[in-house]
């Protein structure tokens, strides 16, 4: 996700980034190996992402700190681009974030981010609530799709507009994700946390038994018992005049 992205971005080498929400410094990462930065300071309010980001994305180039993305410093040097990955949904002001992200960029900078479609093509999330809301209606208000407006392109699109910012455009980055059978894509649900994880293991085992068969009964699982599906992200950018 974070390669297309980047590609789709097309920024000239040697800029400086910033990596808002960085989380365990995957998207810097790819910062670092694709766009030849001068320099990418990634910022987020966990500290354990940020110690975990350190010590696993070596480079001079790049620094970790903890921050809020909702109340960005001003750098001493503009950054030449603001970026954020599936972060926007999850912060309850989000056009704070952007705001922030613009004011942090110099004039002719980019602000960009994506993020999952909860809604529609993010299709790991999307056969678990469809099966669990025919199950259980309450299912539905745990929803990502129905809880996150901007998991849509035209309220991404406005919430950059609103921010100041010129020739915004979106896209949708598509990314294959192929799971060897069923027990293989029901993993990520055992765990336990997040909304459809958290949900699974509430159940008692007979409903969540009733739970699995819904789904696999509406996956499409190939002769050989693999599982071809798309995870689709919706990526936003525009320009700082």
């Amino acid at each position: 996700m974070a390669r297309e992205f980047l590609v789709w971005l097309a920024r000239p080498t040697g800029g400086r980034w910033l990596d808002v929400g960085c989380g365990p410094g995957a998207l810097a990462r790819t910062i670092l190996e694709r766009a030849s930065p001068r320099g990418v300071d990634g910022v987020d309010r966990s500290e354990g992402y940020v110690a975990y980001a350190r010590e696993h994305v070596s480079d001079p180039r790049v620094r970790f700190v903890v921050g809020d993305a909702q109340a960005l410093s001003s750098p001493v040097e503009p950054y030449d681009a603001a970026v954020s990955g599936l972060l926007l949904n999850f912060l309850p002001r989000p056009e704070v974030a952007v705001q922030g992200m613009t004011r942090v960029v110099r004039s002719g900078g980019v602000v960009a981010s994506y993020v999952w479609d909860y809604a529609g093509r993010m299709e790991l999330m999307r056969h678990f609530w469809d099966a669990a809301a025919a199950l259980d209606p309450a299912a539905r208000d745990l929803d990502e799709g129905r809880r996150f407006p901007l998991c849509h392109p035209d309220p991404l699109a406005r919430l950059f507009r609103d921010a100041g910012l010129d020739d915004v455009e979106t896209r949708a980055i598509d990314v294959p994700t192929v799971f060897t059978d069923f027990d293989d894509y029901w993993a990520p649900f055992l765990g336990g946390q997040g909304p459809a994880p958290g949900y699974a293991m509430e159940l008692d085992e007979d409903r969540r038994r009733a739970l699995q068969e819904r789904i696999r009964a509406g996956l499409p699982i190939s002769p050989d018992g693999s599982i071809h599906l798309v995870a689709r992200a919706w990526a936003v950018r525009g320009v700082r005049p």
